[in-house]
């Protein structure tokens, strides 16, 4: 496994960098459309929890993504989102990066030893309408961010 995995791809005109770095404790991932490291959020799962690929129906042309697991546990550690609405969105980008990653590394569903996955996060700013649903922006944006990481790692 590489320790350090990158790409820039844009999503919805605006330019987006991936970057993956592996630790011996944890993996950090950053995600970025404005050149710095934002809200620094991490996932954890008790190794006692299954991480099954069981796909949901997602929209056409979407990425097939793992349901986050109910157990998973995440603490702020730098930073925060400018609105309740944005720290949501962010919880949300962080569960599903963690799930991917720990699927990618998972040679069983229950896995001894599982890494925390550390997601640094600063996305551009949307003109939110205060609804809790995603505008299409954010929803576009959500999956090619996803369909990414999948790519980056994939064997």
């Amino acid at each position: 496994m590489q320790s350090s995995l990158n790409c820039k791809k844009t999503l919805e005109d605006i330019l987006t960098e991936i970057s993956i770095q592996y630790y011996a404790d944890s993996t950090l991932i950053i995600v970025t459309q404005a050149g710095k490291v934002g809200n620094l959020i991490q996932a954890s799962l008790p190794a006692t929890v299954p991480i099954i690929f069981s796909p949901q129906d997602s929209e056409p042309n979407a990425p097939l993504l793992p349901p986050p697991p109910i157990a998973i546990q995440l603490v702020p550690l730098l930073g925060s989102a400018p609105s309740d609405r944005t720290q949501t969105l962010h919880n949300l980008y962080v569960a599903q990066i963690a799930t991917i990653v720990w699927l990618s590394q998972s040679e069983n569903p229950l896995q001894a030893a599982r890494k925390n996955v550390v997601v640094g996060i600063a996305l551009r700013r949307t003109n939110e309408t205060g609804d809790s649903d995603l505008s299409e922006t954010e929803r576009k944006t959500f999956y090619g961010v996803m369909s990414a990481i999948q790519d980056l790692l994939s064997p």
